[in-house]
Protein backbone atom coordinates (compact mmCIF):
# COMPACT_ATOMS: atom_id res chain seq x y z
CA UNK A 1 0.00 0.00 0.00
CA UNK A 2 1.21 3.41 -1.17
CA UNK A 3 0.51 6.33 1.17
CA UNK A 4 1.19 9.92 0.35
CA UNK A 5 1.09 12.47 2.79
CA UNK A 6 0.55 16.22 2.72
CA UNK A 7 2.28 18.79 4.84
CA UNK A 8 2.25 22.40 5.31
CA UNK A 9 5.95 22.84 5.30
CA UNK A 10 8.79 20.63 6.17
CA UNK A 11 9.71 20.38 9.92
CA UNK A 12 13.21 20.97 9.00
CA UNK A 13 12.87 24.40 7.85
CA UNK A 14 9.78 25.38 9.69
CA UNK A 15 9.17 24.45 13.23
CA UNK A 16 5.33 23.87 13.83
CA UNK A 17 3.14 20.82 15.10
CA UNK A 18 1.14 20.09 11.73
CA UNK A 19 4.72 19.49 9.98
CA UNK A 20 5.98 17.52 13.05
CA UNK A 21 3.16 14.86 13.69
CA UNK A 22 3.24 14.45 9.60
CA UNK A 23 6.71 14.18 9.74
CA UNK A 24 5.98 11.40 12.66
CA UNK A 25 3.96 9.60 10.90
CA UNK A 26 5.75 9.05 7.72
CA UNK A 27 8.50 7.74 9.68
CA UNK A 28 5.98 5.59 11.42
CA UNK A 29 4.56 4.53 8.19
CA UNK A 30 8.24 3.58 7.04
CA UNK A 31 8.24 0.65 9.78
CA UNK A 32 5.05 -1.23 8.10
CA UNK A 33 5.73 -3.93 6.49
CA UNK A 34 3.90 -3.64 3.49
CA UNK A 35 3.38 0.01 3.54
CA UNK A 36 5.29 3.09 1.41
CA UNK A 37 5.43 6.57 2.51
CA UNK A 38 5.84 9.23 0.17
CA UNK A 39 6.13 12.91 1.62
CA UNK A 40 4.77 16.00 0.18
CA UNK A 41 5.93 19.66 2.08
CA UNK A 42 4.58 22.50 0.50
CA UNK A 43 6.66 25.27 1.04
CA UNK A 44 6.77 29.24 0.03
CA UNK A 45 8.58 31.61 -2.32
CA UNK A 46 10.66 32.28 0.92
CA UNK A 47 12.72 29.70 0.33
CA UNK A 48 14.41 30.73 -2.81
CA UNK A 49 17.68 28.71 -3.23
CA UNK A 50 14.88 25.55 -3.17
CA UNK A 51 13.11 27.07 -6.33
CA UNK A 52 15.35 25.71 -8.98
CA UNK A 53 14.84 27.23 -12.66
CA UNK A 54 11.34 25.81 -13.78
CA UNK A 55 11.08 23.56 -10.82
CA UNK A 56 7.47 22.52 -9.10
CA UNK A 57 7.86 18.89 -7.41
CA UNK A 58 11.37 18.23 -6.54
CA UNK A 59 12.85 15.85 -4.18
CA UNK A 60 14.20 17.05 -0.67
CA UNK A 61 17.55 17.15 0.58
CA UNK A 62 18.29 13.38 -1.83
CA UNK A 63 16.20 11.57 0.94
CA UNK A 64 13.86 9.11 -0.60
CA UNK A 65 10.44 9.12 -1.12
CA UNK A 66 10.79 12.50 0.56
CA UNK A 67 9.50 16.04 -2.07
CA UNK A 68 9.25 19.86 -1.73
CA UNK A 69 6.11 21.20 -3.76
CA UNK A 70 7.13 24.67 -4.55
CA UNK A 71 4.24 27.31 -4.16
CA UNK A 72 3.23 30.28 -6.17
CA UNK A 73 0.90 31.91 -6.73
CA UNK A 74 -1.09 31.10 -4.05
CA UNK A 75 -5.02 32.14 -3.56
CA UNK A 76 -4.79 33.55 0.00
CA UNK A 77 -8.73 34.71 -0.93
CA UNK A 78 -10.01 31.71 -1.50
CA UNK A 79 -7.30 29.35 -0.24
CA UNK A 80 -6.68 27.63 -3.48
CA UNK A 81 -4.22 26.89 -5.79
CA UNK A 82 -4.56 29.46 -8.92
CA UNK A 83 -0.92 28.10 -10.59
CA UNK A 84 -2.07 25.96 -13.58
CA UNK A 85 1.15 24.65 -14.29
CA UNK A 86 1.66 23.96 -10.52
CA UNK A 87 -1.38 21.85 -10.88
CA UNK A 88 -0.28 20.03 -13.62
CA UNK A 89 2.47 19.03 -11.82
CA UNK A 90 0.55 17.84 -9.16
CA UNK A 91 -1.70 15.23 -11.06
CA UNK A 92 1.03 14.38 -13.22
CA UNK A 93 2.70 13.65 -9.60
CA UNK A 94 0.21 11.59 -8.32
CA UNK A 95 -0.11 9.54 -11.34
CA UNK A 96 3.58 8.54 -11.02
CA UNK A 97 3.60 7.88 -7.41
CA UNK A 98 -0.14 6.19 -7.59
CA UNK A 99 -0.87 6.42 -4.09
CA UNK A 100 -3.71 4.12 -2.64
CA UNK A 101 -3.87 6.35 0.03
CA UNK A 102 -3.74 10.47 -0.11
CA UNK A 103 -3.51 12.05 3.48
CA UNK A 104 -3.73 15.72 3.76
CA UNK A 105 -2.67 17.30 6.43
CA UNK A 106 -3.35 20.65 5.87
CA UNK A 107 -4.42 22.70 2.28
CA UNK A 108 -2.74 25.57 3.07
CA UNK A 109 -0.16 26.49 0.23
CA UNK A 110 -1.08 23.39 -2.21
CA UNK A 111 -4.82 24.73 -1.99
CA UNK A 112 -8.03 23.24 -1.05
CA UNK A 113 -9.20 22.70 -4.65
CA UNK A 114 -6.53 19.95 -4.83
CA UNK A 115 -8.52 17.39 -3.25
CA UNK A 116 -11.05 17.69 -6.25
CA UNK A 117 -7.65 17.41 -8.86
CA UNK A 118 -6.73 14.29 -6.47
CA UNK A 119 -10.62 12.78 -6.55
CA UNK A 120 -10.19 12.93 -10.69
CA UNK A 121 -6.58 11.76 -11.34
CA UNK A 122 -6.95 8.95 -9.02
CA UNK A 123 -10.92 7.88 -8.83
CA UNK A 124 -10.13 4.89 -6.44
CA UNK A 125 -7.67 6.10 -3.78
CA UNK A 126 -9.07 6.85 -0.32
CA UNK A 127 -8.59 10.29 0.92
CA UNK A 128 -7.86 10.88 4.38
CA UNK A 129 -7.96 14.88 5.99
CA UNK A 130 -6.74 15.38 9.13
CA UNK A 131 -7.92 18.84 11.19
CA UNK A 132 -5.05 20.43 12.52
CA UNK A 133 -6.46 24.31 13.38
CA UNK A 134 -10.34 25.28 11.97
CA UNK A 135 -9.06 27.08 8.78
CA UNK A 136 -11.74 25.58 6.81
CA UNK A 137 -14.36 27.25 8.99
CA UNK A 138 -12.38 30.68 10.11
CA UNK A 139 -10.93 33.54 7.82
CA UNK A 140 -9.04 34.81 10.99
CA UNK A 141 -5.92 32.27 10.42
CA UNK A 142 -8.55 29.69 11.49
CA UNK A 143 -7.84 30.22 14.93
CA UNK A 144 -11.39 30.88 15.66
CA UNK A 145 -10.67 34.07 18.15
CA UNK A 146 -13.25 37.68 18.03
CA UNK A 147 -11.18 40.15 16.25
CA UNK A 148 -13.00 42.56 18.46
CA UNK A 149 -11.25 41.85 21.45
CA UNK A 150 -9.74 38.16 20.83
CA UNK A 151 -11.91 35.93 22.76
CA UNK A 152 -12.65 32.82 21.70
CA UNK A 153 -14.92 32.24 19.25
CA UNK A 154 -17.46 29.15 19.41
CA UNK A 155 -19.09 29.19 16.04
CA UNK A 156 -18.74 30.68 12.56
CA UNK A 157 -21.50 32.35 10.57
CA UNK A 158 -21.89 34.45 8.40
CA UNK A 159 -22.68 37.90 10.33
CA UNK A 160 -20.17 36.83 12.91
CA UNK A 161 -17.40 36.49 10.51
CA UNK A 162 -18.82 40.35 8.64
CA UNK A 163 -18.41 41.47 12.06
CA UNK A 164 -14.58 40.35 12.24
CA UNK A 165 -13.72 41.30 8.87
CA UNK A 166 -15.85 44.00 7.97
CA UNK A 167 -14.36 44.83 4.43
CA UNK A 168 -16.18 41.51 3.35
CA UNK A 169 -19.84 41.03 3.15
CA UNK A 170 -22.21 37.95 4.85
CA UNK A 171 -22.48 36.47 1.14
CA UNK A 172 -18.92 36.64 0.38
CA UNK A 173 -18.77 33.74 3.95
CA UNK A 174 -21.96 32.23 2.63
CA UNK A 175 -19.61 31.69 -0.49
CA UNK A 176 -16.49 30.37 1.47
CA UNK A 177 -18.32 27.95 3.57
CA UNK A 178 -19.89 26.55 0.49
CA UNK A 179 -16.79 26.37 -1.59
CA UNK A 180 -14.62 24.45 1.11
CA UNK A 181 -17.35 21.63 1.63
CA UNK A 182 -17.73 21.15 -1.74
CA UNK A 183 -14.08 20.48 -1.65
CA UNK A 184 -14.15 18.68 1.14
CA UNK A 185 -16.59 16.35 0.42
CA UNK A 186 -13.98 14.79 -1.39
CA UNK A 187 -12.43 13.35 1.28
CA UNK A 188 -13.76 9.58 2.22
CA UNK A 189 -12.43 10.38 5.75
CA UNK A 190 -11.48 13.22 8.30
CA UNK A 191 -9.69 12.52 11.71
CA UNK A 192 -9.08 15.13 14.50
CA UNK A 193 -6.23 14.82 17.66
CA UNK A 194 -8.73 15.93 19.97
CA UNK A 195 -12.26 15.03 20.47
CA UNK A 196 -13.33 18.50 21.29
CA UNK A 197 -12.27 19.51 17.71
CA UNK A 198 -14.95 17.37 16.60
CA UNK A 199 -18.57 18.74 17.91
CA UNK A 200 -16.78 21.86 15.94
CA UNK A 201 -16.63 20.17 13.11
CA UNK A 202 -20.21 18.48 13.41
CA UNK A 203 -21.44 21.61 14.44
CA UNK A 204 -20.30 23.34 11.26
CA UNK A 205 -22.14 20.94 8.98
CA UNK A 206 -19.47 18.20 8.33
CA UNK A 207 -20.94 14.11 8.82
CA UNK A 208 -19.96 12.79 12.38
CA UNK A 209 -19.85 9.42 11.02
CA UNK A 210 -16.64 10.43 8.52
CA UNK A 211 -14.79 12.07 11.39
CA UNK A 212 -12.59 10.26 14.18
CA UNK A 213 -10.30 10.36 17.00
CA UNK A 214 -6.61 9.60 16.07
CA UNK A 215 -4.36 11.07 19.04
CA UNK A 216 -1.24 13.01 17.72
CA UNK A 217 1.93 10.66 19.00
CA UNK A 218 5.52 10.66 18.81
CA UNK A 219 9.08 9.32 19.41
CA UNK A 220 9.98 9.23 23.17
CA UNK A 221 13.05 11.75 22.94
CA UNK A 222 13.72 11.34 26.43
CA UNK A 223 15.06 7.73 25.58
CA UNK A 224 13.06 6.33 28.40
CA UNK A 225 14.98 8.05 31.50
CA UNK A 226 12.88 11.17 33.52
CA UNK A 227 14.97 13.97 34.21
CA UNK A 228 15.10 14.28 38.10
CA UNK A 229 17.24 15.84 40.66
CA UNK A 230 17.40 16.39 44.05
CA UNK A 231 16.71 20.04 44.40
CA UNK A 232 14.09 21.22 46.87
CA UNK A 233 12.90 24.27 45.03
CA UNK A 234 10.69 24.11 41.95
CA UNK A 235 10.89 27.83 40.38
CA UNK A 236 11.92 27.43 36.61
CA UNK A 237 9.46 27.35 34.08
CA UNK A 238 10.31 27.23 30.86
CA UNK A 239 7.52 28.10 27.55
CA UNK A 240 8.60 25.97 24.47
CA UNK A 241 6.97 26.54 20.82
CA UNK A 242 6.07 29.43 18.23
CA UNK A 243 6.20 32.67 19.39
CA UNK A 244 2.99 33.71 17.50
CA UNK A 245 0.50 35.83 18.90
CA UNK A 246 -2.10 32.94 20.00
CA UNK A 247 0.51 31.20 21.58
CA UNK A 248 -0.10 33.40 24.60
CA UNK A 249 3.65 34.39 25.50
CA UNK A 250 2.23 37.90 26.39
CA UNK A 251 0.35 36.38 28.98
CA UNK A 252 3.77 35.40 30.47
CA UNK A 253 5.26 38.82 30.51
CA UNK A 254 2.15 40.32 32.35
CA UNK A 255 2.34 38.18 35.29
CA UNK A 256 6.05 38.40 35.36
CA UNK A 257 5.21 42.00 35.41
CA UNK A 258 2.35 41.99 38.31
CA UNK A 259 4.65 39.21 40.50
CA UNK A 260 7.78 41.66 40.34
CA UNK A 261 5.35 44.47 41.29
CA UNK A 262 4.42 42.08 44.19
CA UNK A 263 7.69 41.73 45.08
CA UNK A 264 7.74 37.93 44.05
CA UNK A 265 11.04 37.76 41.65
CA UNK A 266 12.39 33.89 43.35
CA UNK A 267 11.59 32.13 40.09
CA UNK A 268 12.62 31.88 36.29
CA UNK A 269 11.14 31.78 33.08
CA UNK A 270 13.18 30.50 30.06
CA UNK A 271 11.60 30.92 26.19
CA UNK A 272 12.16 28.37 23.80
CA UNK A 273 10.73 29.21 20.22
CA UNK A 274 10.92 30.57 17.12
CA UNK A 275 8.65 32.34 14.09
CA UNK A 276 8.43 35.61 16.29
CA UNK A 277 9.14 36.99 12.79
CA UNK A 278 5.08 35.53 12.39
CA UNK A 279 3.77 37.61 15.61
CA UNK A 280 2.17 41.13 15.12
CA UNK A 281 4.10 43.76 15.20
CA UNK A 282 2.46 44.77 18.59
CA UNK A 283 3.52 41.62 20.38
CA UNK A 284 7.03 41.07 18.70
CA UNK A 285 7.53 44.60 19.87
CA UNK A 286 6.34 43.84 23.30
CA UNK A 287 8.60 40.77 23.86
CA UNK A 288 11.68 42.32 22.11
CA UNK A 289 10.97 45.82 24.78
CA UNK A 290 10.73 43.38 27.75
CA UNK A 291 13.96 40.86 26.60
CA UNK A 292 15.75 44.31 26.06
CA UNK A 293 14.49 45.44 29.43
CA UNK A 294 14.80 42.29 31.62
CA UNK A 295 18.96 41.98 30.11
CA UNK A 296 19.67 45.46 31.09
CA UNK A 297 18.92 44.48 34.46
CA UNK A 298 21.77 43.04 37.26
CA UNK A 299 21.80 39.37 36.44
CA UNK A 300 20.67 38.02 39.76
CA UNK A 301 17.60 40.31 39.10
CA UNK A 302 16.85 38.63 35.65
CA UNK A 303 13.35 36.58 35.43
CA UNK A 304 13.07 35.83 31.83
CA UNK A 305 15.35 34.78 29.69
CA UNK A 306 15.95 33.68 25.83
CA UNK A 307 17.19 30.28 24.72
CA UNK A 308 15.98 30.92 21.19
CA UNK A 309 14.77 27.99 18.46
CA UNK A 310 15.72 24.44 19.17
CA UNK A 311 15.05 21.14 17.31
CA UNK A 312 13.25 18.27 19.28
CA UNK A 313 16.77 16.20 20.15
CA UNK A 314 17.63 19.23 21.98
CA UNK A 315 14.83 18.47 24.42
CA UNK A 316 16.47 16.66 26.87
CA UNK A 317 19.15 19.51 28.11
CA UNK A 318 15.96 22.20 27.49
CA UNK A 319 13.86 20.40 29.81
CA UNK A 320 16.63 19.08 32.32
CA UNK A 321 16.52 23.29 33.12
CA UNK A 322 13.26 23.55 34.04
CA UNK A 323 10.65 21.89 36.50
CA UNK A 324 7.62 23.00 35.16
CA UNK A 325 6.19 23.76 31.16
CA UNK A 326 4.03 26.63 30.56
CA UNK A 327 1.26 26.56 28.06
CA UNK A 328 -0.86 29.84 28.14
CA UNK A 329 -2.17 29.37 24.88
CA UNK A 330 -5.02 32.20 23.83
CA UNK A 331 -6.68 30.20 21.34
CA UNK A 332 -8.24 27.32 21.20
CA UNK A 333 -5.05 25.25 21.22
CA UNK A 334 -5.50 22.06 19.15
CA UNK A 335 -3.27 19.43 21.11
CA UNK A 336 -0.41 20.83 22.47
CA UNK A 337 2.33 18.54 21.36
CA UNK A 338 4.64 20.50 23.99
CA UNK A 339 2.17 19.23 27.01
CA UNK A 340 3.32 15.47 25.79
CA UNK A 341 7.01 16.72 25.42
CA UNK A 342 6.86 17.53 29.19
CA UNK A 343 5.32 14.33 30.02
CA UNK A 344 8.22 12.28 28.22
CA UNK A 345 10.48 13.98 30.93
CA UNK A 346 8.09 13.78 33.99
CA UNK A 347 7.57 17.63 33.55
CA UNK A 348 4.15 19.11 35.16
CA UNK A 349 2.48 21.32 32.71
CA UNK A 350 0.73 24.74 33.49
CA UNK A 351 -1.89 25.35 30.90
CA UNK A 352 -5.13 27.72 29.69
CA UNK A 353 -8.00 25.42 30.80
CA UNK A 354 -9.30 25.24 27.02
CA UNK A 355 -9.20 22.79 23.70
CA UNK A 356 -6.88 20.27 23.67
CA UNK A 357 -5.06 21.12 26.90
CA UNK A 358 -8.05 21.21 28.92
CA UNK A 359 -9.17 18.05 27.47
CA UNK A 360 -5.68 15.82 28.51
CA UNK A 361 -4.54 17.84 31.46
CA UNK A 362 -6.05 16.59 35.23
CA UNK A 363 -6.15 19.84 37.32
CA UNK A 364 -4.29 19.25 40.16
CA UNK A 365 -3.18 15.62 39.28
CA UNK A 366 -0.90 15.70 36.75
CA UNK A 367 -0.97 19.60 35.68
CA UNK A 368 -2.64 23.08 36.34
CA UNK A 369 -4.85 24.98 34.36
CA UNK A 370 -6.02 28.59 34.60
CA UNK A 371 -8.21 30.75 33.29
CA UNK A 372 -6.93 31.47 29.46
CA UNK A 373 -5.69 34.65 28.59
CA UNK A 374 -5.88 36.31 32.45
CA UNK A 375 -2.19 36.91 33.93
CA UNK A 376 -3.42 37.17 37.04
CA UNK A 377 -4.56 34.00 37.01
CA UNK A 378 -1.21 32.27 35.95
CA UNK A 379 0.99 34.99 38.20
CA UNK A 380 -1.20 33.21 41.33
CA UNK A 381 -0.77 29.87 39.65
CA UNK A 382 3.51 30.47 39.33
CA UNK A 383 3.29 31.48 43.11
CA UNK A 384 1.24 28.78 43.97
CA UNK A 385 3.58 26.30 42.15
CA UNK A 386 6.46 27.91 43.22
CA UNK A 387 5.88 27.78 47.23
CA UNK A 388 2.88 24.71 48.05
CA UNK A 389 4.84 22.33 48.92
CA UNK A 390 4.76 19.05 47.63
CA UNK A 391 2.52 20.06 44.81
CA UNK A 392 5.42 19.07 42.24
CA UNK A 393 6.22 15.77 43.25
CA UNK A 394 2.43 15.31 43.72
CA UNK A 395 1.70 16.50 39.65
CA UNK A 396 4.71 14.27 38.97
CA UNK A 397 3.57 11.30 40.06
CA UNK A 398 -0.02 11.30 38.25
CA UNK A 399 1.83 11.81 34.97
CA UNK A 400 1.03 9.21 32.40
CA UNK A 401 3.09 8.35 29.14
CA UNK A 402 1.90 10.21 26.14
CA UNK A 403 0.49 8.54 23.01
CA UNK A 404 3.72 6.96 21.28
CA UNK A 405 4.12 6.95 17.32
CA UNK A 406 3.39 3.61 17.60
CA UNK A 407 -0.63 4.31 18.75
CA UNK A 408 -0.48 6.88 16.21
CA UNK A 409 0.45 4.87 13.45
CA UNK A 410 -1.88 2.14 14.50
CA UNK A 411 -4.96 4.83 14.33
CA UNK A 412 -4.09 6.17 11.18
CA UNK A 413 -3.52 2.44 9.58
CA UNK A 414 -6.87 1.82 10.72
CA UNK A 415 -8.41 4.92 9.45
CA UNK A 416 -7.09 3.74 6.07
CA UNK A 417 -8.66 0.51 5.98
CA UNK A 418 -6.13 -1.86 6.80
CA UNK A 419 -4.87 -3.04 10.46
CA UNK A 420 -1.14 -3.39 10.91
CA UNK A 421 -1.13 -7.23 11.11
CA UNK A 422 -2.94 -7.02 7.68
CA UNK A 423 -0.49 -4.71 6.11
CA UNK A 424 2.30 -7.17 6.93
CA UNK A 425 0.63 -10.28 5.54
CA UNK A 426 -0.25 -8.10 2.01
CA UNK A 427 3.67 -7.78 2.04
CA UNK A 428 3.75 -11.55 2.67
CA UNK A 429 1.39 -12.69 0.23
CA UNK A 430 2.77 -10.24 -2.73
CA UNK A 431 6.03 -11.43 -1.90
CA UNK A 432 4.96 -14.98 -2.61
CA UNK A 433 2.86 -14.25 -5.34
CA UNK A 434 6.02 -12.87 -7.17
CA UNK A 435 8.16 -15.71 -6.40
CA UNK A 436 9.31 -17.92 -9.47
CA UNK A 437 7.37 -20.55 -8.28
CA UNK A 438 3.91 -18.75 -7.68
CA UNK A 439 4.45 -17.57 -11.75
CA UNK A 440 4.97 -20.99 -12.69
CA UNK A 441 1.92 -22.58 -11.32
CA UNK A 442 0.10 -19.17 -12.61
CA UNK A 443 0.89 -19.73 -16.10
CA UNK A 444 0.92 -23.40 -16.03
CA UNK A 445 -2.84 -23.02 -14.63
Amino acid sequence: MKVLLLSLFHPELVRGGAQQICYELFEGLQAQEGVEPFLLAAIEPRFAALYTSGARITGFDNRPNEFVFLARDYDYAWNKAANFQLIESYAEFLTTIKPDVVHFHHFLLFGINLLAVTRKVLPEAKIVFTFHEFLSICEANGHMLRKSDNSLCTRASNVRCHQCFPNIGPEQFLMREMWMKRHLAMADAFTCPSRFMIEHYVNWGLDRDKIGHVTNGQRDYSGGVALTNARTKRNRFGFFGQMVDNKGVWVILRAIEQLRAEGFTDFTVEINGDNLRYASEARRTEFEDFLAAERARPFTEQILSFAGSYQVDELPHRMARIDWCLVPSTWWEIFGLVISEAWMFKRPVIASNVGGPKERIRHDEDGLLFAVGDARALADTIRRACTEEGLWTRLVAGIKPPASRDVMVKGYLETYGVHPAMAAASERIETASASPAVKSRRRSG
